[in-house]
């Protein structure tokens, strides 16, 4: 409908408006002498520079990453200044070109490396000419009066407003170039570098969706294939062209000579490599002002784009500038835990991800045990919402947040991170500018597992699962076994399995098999430790409050098996790999249950669980239901193996305890 509307009505009237405009101020520039168009256009440019600071900005940051540390910070916005001027003078002289005479043209504007063409012509090749944003560009169409034994054509990507379009194409084809729309195909311009021809496609744009990532001044950007494909499917050659800026009001034509042929990433890259040093040669004259580094949205993780990745036989991945990502840790054990998997994808995602991840610093320990994180972020203590983003300010790209918290995102929001990225909620949707907003069919009746919830924001920013899980941590295996207990629950005592029945397991457990205890637990948790394992007859080491994170970690990965709560130390020992058996009640396996293939649920299903309460107000009898001889014969079942026929022993004296 409103593709209809441009032919007529309102926006028929304002096509026509813009296009008087336009012409009016072209016919004026063209009355002036060419000289007086450059210094014009300078001014004009420096004018642009000054009340135009987002674009200053951005041709500046890009200036500063393409160069790294090749340029400083002022000489980066030095050089911006004189792009600016440089831009606005080649412009504005552009205007004044079509009506020069050749001679004219020659005189300004002398061409260097014609011969390239004209060999592949007379060898009956046709041309692609690899063009681009470099000075004067609207010199290109001059280049058919060089070459007359061949025609002249260029792909190019139609205006919104015809009238408009019609008038920057109107010199082009006076002068005998073919104009192709890319948006209608590419037959045409194909019969024509068959004929043999010459072509003109631009490579030097930012391709999208559409592109192939491959490196451009050491930093992915997305590259359009086009005229590699071109030139690959007509046999043509693909020859680069720039035009530089080599004083008032002149210029110089550099055509290079032909790019090595291989397959359309081969070709593409050496494109861009080639575009590279044709800008290094007078970088003031490159569109800085074009986002050639844009990063997608929402799918930010190139692998999952339609064209992937290619990186050259030998670079090294790391020696890419690196898009930084940092994740936002939950706050709580268990749910930092089941975001591993999705924080995971982020570093997956893309060969020139660097992850960091933002955590409590309770939390530090387990993120530096996961391998894809290349820097965890501790938060202290009591940090203000203000200290926490001047940690992040001008490190990152993206800001990834796990928890649902107005203050997590804000604290994005004020570290200034081009790309904040979370579940929308109350309060905060004004700090997130890409949402994750499920589709109808995505927003599923069934209970959806804490680890799932989380994944649904890796893939909505393009993650794929990884080929490889992560490997599980070896557990011990010589002498007798270590089996690990967990009583506590922090969320409340509705999650807590009596102690005595813990107890009870322990001496089923020893009266059959020659073992070691562990039980670990916060600070909180010491009493009802010390109630599991007073004057217990076997080999008990309470470690309840007194293990860091790091050594928790430590002593889950060299138990045999794990006996708990619904705690963050199940999720733990889930991630590393451990074997164990985790007694519900009051909260529901199938949204925090473990999911490692050695690990078993227990839960006594009554008609109010789960209740999600932190104190049971009946009798609870969700936790009563499951019986210590059900654990046990839960526990020894992950045991199987060497341990039954090495170490079986004579029942334990209890004191008088049944068997």
């Amino acid at each position: 409908m409103r593709k209809g509307r441009r032919n007529g009505g309102l926006w028929g009237m304002t096509d026509r408006f813009v296009y008087w405009l336009v012409l009016a101020f072209v016919s004026l520039i063209r009355l002036l002498p060419l000289g007086v168009c450059f210094l014009l256009g300078r001014g004009i440019g420096l004018g642009l520079w000054a009340v135009l600071p987002g674009y200053r900005r951005l041709a500046r940051e890009n200036i500063f990453a393409a160069y790294g540390g090749g340029k400083s910070k002022k000489e980066a916005a030095k050089l911006a200044r004189e792009h600016f001027a440089t831009l606005g003078a080649n412009g504005l002289s552009s205007l004044k070109i079509p009506l020069l005479s050749q001679s004219k043209i020659k005189e300004i504007a002398p061409i260097e490396g014609l011969e390239n063409i004209r060999n592949a012509v007379k060898a009956g090749r046709g041309v692609v000419l690899a063009i681009n944003h470099i000075g004067n560009w609207e010199l290109y169409a001059q280049l058919v009066f060089q070459v007359p034994e061949a025609r002249f054509g260029t792909v190019y990507q139609a205006l919104r407003n015809p009238l408009v379009d019609e008038l920057i194409n109107r010199d082009r084809r006076r002068l005998g170039v073919l104009t192709f729309d890319r948006k209608k195909g590419f037959n045409d311009a194909i019969a024509l570098i068959r004929e043999p021809g010459v072509l003109g496609v631009l490579v030097d744009q930012n391709a999208g969706d559409g592109g192939m990532w491959m490196p451009f001044f050491g930093r992915l950007s997305s590259t359009s294939t086009l005229a590699a494909k071109l030139a690959l499917r007509t046999g043509a050659d693909v020859v680069p062209v720039a035009i530089h800026t080599s004083g008032f009001a002149k210029w110089r034509v550099v055509v290079g000579t032909a790019l090595p042929t291989g397959s359309t990433e081969e070709l593409t890259c050496a494109i861009n490599t080639k575009l590279e040093s044709q800008i290094r040669e007078s970088p003031a004259d490159w569109f800085w002002v074009h986002n050639r580094w844009k990063t997608p949205s929402p799918n930010f993780l190139t692998v999952t784009q339609r064209r992937g990745t290619y990186l050259p036989p030998g670079l090294d991945p790391t020696s890419l500038r690196p898009f930084r990502i940092v994740v936002r840790s939950p706050n709580w054990l268990g749910d930092a835990v089941m975001s591993v998997r999705a924080a995971r994808a982020f570093k997956l995602g893309r060969p020139d991800a660097r992850l960091s991840v933002l955590a409590p610093a309770k939390l530090a320990a387990i993120w530096r045990s996961v391998p894809e994180v290349d820097e965890v972020l501790e938060i202290p203590s009591k940090a203000s919402v203000f200290a926490v983003a001047n940690m992040l300010r001008g490190k990152f790209e993206v800001a990834v947040l796990f928890p649902n918290s107005v203050r997590s995102a804000l604290e994005a929001w004020l570290a200034g991170i081009p790309r904040v990225v979370g579940f929308p909620s109350r309060g905060r949707n004004l700090f997130l500018n890409q949402p994750i907003k499920l589709k109808k069919r995505e927003r599923v009746t069934r209970p959806l597992h804490h680890n799932d919830r989380y994944w649904q924001i890796a893939a909505k920013c393009g993650a794929v699962e990884p080929a490889v899980p992560q490997q599980p941590r070896p557990f011990q295996k010589d002498g007798p076994p270590i089996l690990a207990i967990c009583p506590g629950a922090e969320y409340g005592p509705a999650k807590r399995w009596p102690a005595e029945r813990f107890r009870k397991v322990m001496e089923i457990v020893s009266s059959k098999l020659d073992c070691q205890w562990k039980i670990f637990g916060a600070a909180g948790d010491r009493a009802v430790a010390e109630e599991i394992c007073g004057g217990f007859p076997g080999h008990v080491e309470n470690l309840a409050g007194r293990t860091s994170m790091e050594e928790l970690i430590d002593g889950l990965s060299g138990s045999r098996a794990l006996l708990t709560n619904d705690t963050g130390t199940m999720h733990l020992a889930d991630l590393l790999g451990v074997p164990l058996v985790a007694v519900f009640g009051s909260t529901e396996p199938l949204l925090t249950g473990p999911r490692g293939a050695n690990s078993i649920t227990l839960r006594h299903h009554v008609e109010c669980s789960p209740c999600f309460l932190r104190v049971c107000p009946l009798d609870f009898r969700c936790m009563k239901g499951t019986t210590p001889e059900a654990a046990a014969s839960a526990l020894m079942s992950l045991l199987d193996g060497p341990y039954r026929l090495i170490f079986p022993r004579p029942p334990l004296n209890t004191g008088g305890t049944t068997q």
